[in-house]
């Protein structure tokens, strides 16, 4: 049996980004950390037309420039330099731009192969061993710390075990941790798409009566689409071919892009707001889905996740106490509950408000995309949520 300091239980973008803003620290005190991970990342990175992408808000590339990763994240990094929202068969609308707000964009979307890859690449192997491909089946608690059973029932002990799992974490469920959850009875529909202009790094937030979609900027000027309908009508669309997909899709998004050419593979996602109702107990922190999982559309979900990571490496490097000291665990939870409110209850609001068909709330909304363009503060005020900048004082 071995043991290590710390044990984070998922390798993936939130994972490996805590063990990222760890390593330096880490290493100056002489910690052993463990990443276990059920899927080997690749040897190189391969592009593909349908690759999965995330946005980065211009808060995440402040963090990984603090990391000294973000110029190698860059390389593949499609600036977002104005974001275009809009309610469909009415005049308001609402324009944020990285000029007026003085930033070089404001943010950034990645293929999450590419993300991987660099963060990957990152991690320095003297303070971070890798057990993968490996899956944690039992965690079992101690007085100083936890008891890690593997699928090769080899067993791992550690001061401080970090969930890091992902947003249907069987572990979570396993050690009694309980969630809340408000279903939005929708799907995501996942898609890459080709239109014949140039995006321009133009993002669209599109709002209509049957639910919201995204259309975000990518390089070779693809875009991503994040598209949220009803289950039955979400399958339907999924199930359309090629031709008569960007025909619906055209007919809802307009031509802001001239016509559309080109739809990739698409995916379903059911639509759920999942918070756990605990995020930290002696020697355990929940992070990323796990903790929290918000919908797609505001773009808000991993953003979040990265900052709890940066603020949870933060706290157990300034502290005096080992990894897996409650005083300590629990002040990085004091810490971040604004930031998790106050995007929580963002996200959640900008998805029910934009999602109702009711005919009053659509008038509120089509002035409050009017009044948004016209008053600075308020515009000012939406565009530090959208940059991931909402809590901090110092950008």
């Amino acid at each position: 049996m071995s043991r290590v300091n710390i044990a984070i239980v998922g390798g993936g973008l939130v994972g490996a980004s805590l063990a990222l803003a760890l390593q330096a620290g880490a290493k100056a005190r002489g910690w052993k950390i463990v990443l276990i991970e059920p899927f080997a990342p690749g040897d190189s990175y391969q592009p593909s037309y349908d690759a999965r992408s995330s946005a980065l808000s211009f808060g995440a590339r402040k963090i990984y420039e603090r990391l000294g990763l973000w110029q190698q994240i860059s390389r593949r990094a499609e600036p977002i330099l104005q974001i275009q929202v809009s309610d469909r068969g009415r005049f308001g609308a609402a324009r944020l731009s990285a000029l007026e707000e003085g930033v070089p964009a404001l943010g950034y979307v990645v293929e999450n192969a590419w993300l991987g890859q660099c963060l990957w690449q990152g991690l320095d192997k003297d303070v971070i061993s890798w057990r993968c491909p490996a899956e944690v089946k039992r965690m079992q608690a101690l007085g100083d710390g936890y008891r890690l059973t593997l699928d090769d029932e080899t067993e791992v002990e550690c001061d401080l075990a970090i969930l890091a799992d992902g947003g249907r974490s069987g572990l979570r469920e396993q050690l009694g941790i309980g969630i809340t959850e408000r279903s939005y009875n929708q799907s995501a529909l996942i898609a890459n798409i080709t239109p014949s202009e140039a995006h321009c790094g133009q993002a669209f937030e599109r709002f209509t009566d049957e639910g919201p979609m995204a259309l975000l900027p990518l390089p070779e000027n693809r875009c991503a689409l994040v598209w949220t309908r009803t289950g039955m009508d979400a399958e339907r669309l999924a199930a359309l071919d090629e031709r008569s997909f960007l025909g619906e899709l055209q007919g809802v998004f307009g031509y802001r892009l001239g016509a559309l050419r080109q739809v990739g593979a698409r995916h379903l996602y059911p639509l759920k707001l999942v918070e756990a109702e605990e995020q930290v107990r002696p020697h355990l922190a929940v992070l990323g889905n796990a903790a929290h999982s918000l919908h797609p559309i505001a773009g808000q979900g991993f953003n979040l996740s990265l900052r709890d990571a940066n603020a949870l490496a933060e706290a157990l490097l300034a502290s005096q106490s080992l990894p897996g000291d409650f005083a300590t665990l629990d002040g990085y939870r004091e810490r971040q509950r604004m930031d998790q409110q106050m995007t929580v209850g963002f996200s959640d609001k900008v998805t029910r408000l934009f999602g109702s068909n009711q005919p009053l709330v659509g008038v509120g909304r089509n002035l409050g995309l009017l009044g948004l363009d016209l008053l600075p503060p308020a515009k000012r005020w939406f565009a530090r949520q959208a940059m991931g900048l909402g809590t901090r004082t110092d950008v």
